[in-house]
Parts: structure tokens; sequence; C-alpha cells
């Protein structure tokens, strides 16, 4: 397996669009990079640069000991799982598996021992003679993890594949490529707009935004302690709340919302940096950690506008001002709708950011 560096890489097409601006990343020996973000943030563009689909305009790339931004793609070590399978129709899953190997004029009786440990691994033996339209969606994708594996390359990238995928077949094809990850050791950097995969996969995860790298890190960092209120808001599901305000000092520290209405007191516990007081700014929690009155301290009051019982938890959704505010709580408390009911922050997850600029958090 190999390092993957990039060094100031950039994507500009013609006309002038920055795709991407310059990235500075370094992908370590095995490990599992995750580039997520929305759509058009640049992160498909990122892997295309490092698969050598896409030219970059600046910087440089290393795959291993080698610079590669003059080496072809099928040059690079690299094998590359797309969203879309790309198996080739009228072949049998045997020979889609071994096309790419044959091309590198590999001996017969290794392709064969190639082909038959992946398709063990991946559990799709049974299928070998079969043809890609008598196939399901997750054993199209298996062929096509089955063809990156029989490689064995220095680099695994991954570009959105289980976007065709329902959302059962997506949970087990994650697992799947935990496992692979897991027993192989690999390096693998894997794009997804879903930051659910992102978090579940990644041991490390890449967040862009319009073609810039907001933050690089471990998923639980991103979580509990995002740079920006982009960031904040794009990891976590539901997202976090956002309210906008001054924190003043009124009978302890209090909330005064920008809409208007009554300060919102704010929990004992809750130590803002100085420089945050009577600044206007975002006050930022995410929906567990909003409790019900008794949980914390100095609670508000709160109209249910909607109730999501999901049996494991409940979602409650208020209107505060005038920001929307979702509540996650256990799954047996099931107000009804019109219900008002005391709100609480937990007093040391909530989360500041300054409300112009990028929205950087206020640590």
């Amino acid at each position: 397996m190999a390092r993957v560096i990039l060094d100031q890489v950039s994507k500009t097409y013609p006309g002038g669009v920055q795709a991407v601006h310059p990235v500075d990343l370094n992908i370590e020996h095995g490990e599992f990079a995750v580039l997520v973000g929305p759509s058009g943030c640049g992160k498909s563009t990122t892997l295309r640069m490092i698969a050598g689909l896409e030219e970059a305009t600046s910087g440089t790339i290393t795959i291993g000991d080698r610079v590669v931004n003059d080496v072809e793609p099928r040059d690079r070590d690299i094998a590359m799982v797309f969203q879309s399978y790309a198996l080739y129709p009228h072949m049998s899953v045997h020979d889609n598996l071994a096309f790419g190997l044959k091309m590198r004029k590999m001996p017969r009786a290794e392709i064969a021992d190639r082909v038959r440990q992946a398709a063990d691994f991946l559990g799709i033996s049974e299928l070998l003679e079969r043809k890609p339209r008598a196939l399901s969606g997750g054993q199209r994708q298996r062929v096509a993890l089955g063809r990156a594996l029989v490689r064995d390359p220095a680099a695994f990238l991954f570009d959105e594949p289980l976007s065709n995928l329902d959302a059962k077949m997506r949970v087990q094809m994650r697992t799947e490529i935990a496992r692979i990850h897991h027993r192989l050791g690999a390096t693998m950097i894997y794009v997804t707009h879903d930051q659910t995969e992102a978090m579940t996969l990644g041991q490390r995860i890449v967040v862009m935004k319009d073609g810039v790298v907001q933050q690089v890190a471990p998923p639980l960092e991103l979580y509990e302690r995002p740079v920006n209120k982009f960031v904040a808001g794009f990891i976590g599901s539901p997202a976090m709340n956002f309210l906008t305000g001054k924190l003043v000092r009124q009978d302890g520290l209090v909330f005064v919302l920008a809409s208007g209405g009554e300060p919102l007191p704010l929990p004992e516990g809750f130590s803002p940096p100085a420089a945050a007081l009577d600044q206007e700014l975002v006050l930022g929690v995410r929906p567990e950690h909003i409790g019900l009155a008794g949980d914390f301290s100095r609670a508000f009051p709160a109209q249910v506008q909607v109730v999501e019982a999901l049996g494991n938890e409940t979602l409650l959704y208020f209107t505060v001002g005038e920001a929307p505010v979702i509540v996650r709580t256990d799954g047996s408390q099931l107000p009804a709708i019109d219900d008002e009911l005391q709100l609480t922050l937990q007093p040391d997850r909530i989360q500041l950011f300054a409300q112009s600029g990028d929205g950087l958090a206020i640590r």
C-alpha cells in the first residue's frame, strides 16, 4: 500500500472556473480517507486528479514514491470503483474480474488464482458464470469491488460507489467496504455526498465546500469540534440547530435572539469566551444536546409543531424565535402537537460561531 500526497493541487477549467482551490493532503499508508461535501464542492474532481482522469492545473500528486502528474492513469497503480459499476455487459462476472489482468498480460494461472481469491473474499463465487444483467445492484457492486481487488493496487479510489443502491443495500455495502479495508489494510480514498457514509467509513474525513477544504479530521473531532458553521451544519443528522443573536449577562447568562422575543436562559456551567459576550454571533447545539425540563438547567418554553416517532428515538420540531429547532429524545417520549414543553441546553455542548465571514468557531 502507498501514501498519497497532494501538494497545492488545484483545478481550473477553461473560462477561469476554479473547481478545486489549492489542496494540501497527506493520506497515510493503509488509511481510509473520505472526501465529503455537497454536489459541486470539488470532491470528485480531486479524486479524478489523483486517478489521472483530470489534469491538475497546479501542484504535485505523489503516490508511493512517485510524482504521478505526468503518468498515465493505467500506470499509476491505482484501482477505481465508480458509481455506475462500469461492467462489460457481454462478459461473464469471471471475465469482468479477469479483464484488466489480461490486458496486463499476466500469466493465466495467476489470473485464475486472483479471480478465485477475490470471488471467495466477496462471496460471489457462485456468480462467476453470470452476466451483469442477471445480477442485483448489490451483486454488481461486489463485482466492481472484485475487479479492483484483483489488481492489488497501491491505492483504491471510490467515486460515490453506493449512490445507485437502496438504503438497506447501502448499509450492507458500507459494512463490506469497511471489512475489506480492515482485512487488507489498504490505502483507500472514498468520495461521497452522504455524511453518514463518511462518518461510518472514514478514519479521517476531508470536508469540502466550493472547491475549498474546510476541515480534515477524524469523525468524532468533526462532530464535536467543527472549525466553522458549514462543517457543523453539514456533519450530523438531523443537522445542528442554529440561533442568531447575542450573549448577554442578565440575571445569569441569556441569549438575546436577533428575531426578538424573550431572551433564552442559558444553563449554569456554560462558560463562553469573554470575547463572545455582547457580540452578534450564532449559537449552535445538536438535537441530542437539547433536553426536556429536568435534564439540565434554566429552561425556556417552546411549542411542539411536529412529532416524528422513529421507535428507538423521537424527533420533536419547534420554532424558537424564527429559527427551526429539532430535539432528539428517547423513543418513549411522545408529546402531542401543540404541547408546550420546557427546553434546556446541555452546557458543555453549546458551540458558538461568528455570524459574518466563514462563520468560524469561537473557542
